[in-house]
């Protein structure tokens, strides 16, 4: 092979590499870039905070909590002079969690608040990321990323039953609950 064509070969084929990546944001980009901006809060959960007592749990709850491997969360708290800041970092989470990769999993509305739950995975018996996007114009924004492998929706339901009923250490949780007072 000449020389040139050699050349001419391997630019084609970076060219080809550079235009097949995406330069779509992901959720876990955002978070990233917004992690120490103002009004924004993150606080990463450990699963003790649950402190469960897996002796207790059915063999679902079990197989639920040890696929669950960790908790991020990124609040964005809405100040008095700032509805267009709010607004634009609002419609940026929107506009990723509408990109076709999230699934979506439920939408609740309740008293001026909004719930979306997507998740990632195969299909919705088999999730590795489950999302709960919160906000209200009052407070601001949340974004919950549960983190783990082959998640099932109804297990990790049979598990929130478990722990709305148990110890679970509220002190851990602090960033989390006063985010939105």
């Amino acid at each position: 092979m000449k020389p040139h064509n050699y050349l001419i070969t391997i630019t084609f084929c970076f060219g080809l590499l550079l235009s097949s990546c995406k330069s779509e944001p992901t959720l876990q980009t955002y978070i990233v870039d917004h992690q120490e901006a103002p009004n924004f809060t993150t606080v990463d959960i450990p699963l003790s905070v649950l402190n469960l007592d897996e002796s207790k749990l059915n063999e679902a709850q079990k197989t639920a909590y040890n696929s669950i491997k960790r908790l991020n969360f990124l609040g964005y708290k809405k100040g008095t002079t700032d509805a267009d800041v709010y607004q634009t970092e609002k419609t940026k989470v929107e506009a990723i969690l509408n990109n076709d990769v999230y699934n979506e999993l439920m939408v609740i509305n309740n008293h001026g608040g909004n719930f979306t739950l997507k998740y990632l995975g195969e299909n919705d018996e088999d999730i590795d990321e489950l999302i709960v996007f919160g906000n209200t114009k009052a407070s601001g924004f949340g974004i919950l990323r549960v983190l783990g492998k082959n998640m099932k929706p109804s297990q990790i339901m049979s598990l929130a039953k478990v722990l709305e009923k148990g110890d679970v250490d509220i002190s851990k949780l602090n960033d989390v609950i006063g985010f939105f007072k």
